[in-house]
């Protein structure tokens, strides 16, 4: 017997309805971790373990994510790069202070992405799926208190701005440079003062040790730009954020949009980025969050990262 129009619509709209449900109840608070293994240090090094966190977007009432933050203190990592977008609320520090703080001790390294300075609008979900976001004026968001997240980050925690900045740390015993950008998406980076920076930073290697530093990016917003600029200064590994993982992906085709001008495939997960006759590997968070006015995630669950950097015993290209 044929199945009437009115009775294949009825279906759609409970399908619809279900994964609707599905999407806002259940896979955006679905937590996962996620492990990699990158191969960059030096033959007989050891391994370093680094928890890649991003995209928190945190509001004050989301006490089961910052107990989930707080739990990955037990994987024991080496290293937090936090790459931004921490809070979701004007009134989420003391939140993010709670979930963080299970980390005191831990050497760590950070960049903002724009939801540090600004608080969310109110806009159409669906908005996201249509292209890039876009900044509004002056007289649209509401202004975060950066200034005190970033004294959590760098004052109670002992992290390094990476903020069109450079930094360098020891990690079990080898030297890791990093390298960073404020906000691309906001075209806050200035890859302009990269090159002197990445100099300076290189005339502080130690002289007595055969095994060249590992270098690092760092990043909230993948652009293009920003990971070719890292690529061309020889970056061994670059973390990122911001996409989301598209936030919204289809079985059978990934990620909808990646809210920049990365690639679709490249929206989550473990990459190799090329550029100029050199490769570097690219690591992007799906991210923990979401807008609290786009409460929903489907077939992109969210994350965070533990990357282990081990010993390259063979080599790469």
């Amino acid at each position: 017997m044929a199945i009437s129009a009115r009775g294949t619509a009825a279906a759609a709209g409970v399908a619809a309805a279900a994964a609707a449900a599905y999407a806002t109840l259940i896979e955006r608070r679905a937590y996962g971790l996620r492990r990699e293994t990158v191969p960059v240090l030096a033959p007989g090094a050891d391994a370093i373990r680094v928890l890649h966190i991003s995209d928190l977007h945190l509001a004050p009432w989301q006490r089961d994510r910052v107990e989930w933050v707080r739990s990955l203190a037990g994987l024991e990592p080496d290293l937090i790069v936090d790459t931004g977008d921490n809070m979701g609320h004007r009134d989420a520090l003391p939140a993010l202070v709670d979930a963080l703080s299970a980390f005191d001790g831990v050497p760590g390294v950070f960049v903002n992405g724009s939801n540090d300075y600004f608080g969310p609008t109110v806009k159409n979900p669906l908005a996201y799926l249509t292209g890039p976001s876009r900044a509004r004026g002056s007289s649209g968001p509401e202004r975060l208190d950066i200034e005190a997240m970033e004294a959590l980050f760098t004052q109670r925690l002992g992290w390094h701005s990476l903020n069109n900045d450079v930094a360098q740390l020891t990690i079990n015993g080898s030297i890791l440079d990093f390298m960073g950008t404020n906000d691309a998406h906001r075209g806050w980076d200035r890859l302009d003062v990269l090159p002197g920076l990445v100099d300076a930073l290189r005339e502080l290697d130690e002289d007595d040790t055969d095994d060249p530093a590992v270098v690092i990016g760092v990043t909230h917003a993948p652009y293009r730009r920003v990971l070719d600029a890292f690529t061309t200064h020889a970056a061994d590994v670059i973390f990122a954020g911001h996409t989301h993982g598209g936030q919204v992906a289809l079985p059978g085709f990934g990620a909808i949009i990646t809210n920049c001008d990365l690639p679709r495939d490249r929206a989550r997960g473990l990459s190799m980025w090329h550029h100029a006759h050199r490769a570097s590997f690219l690591n992007v968070s799906a991210g923990l969050g979401h807008s609290i006015y786009a409460p929903f995630r489907f077939a992109c669950p969210p994350e965070a990262v533990l990357v282990t950097l081990v010993a390259d015993d063979i080599g790469y290209s």
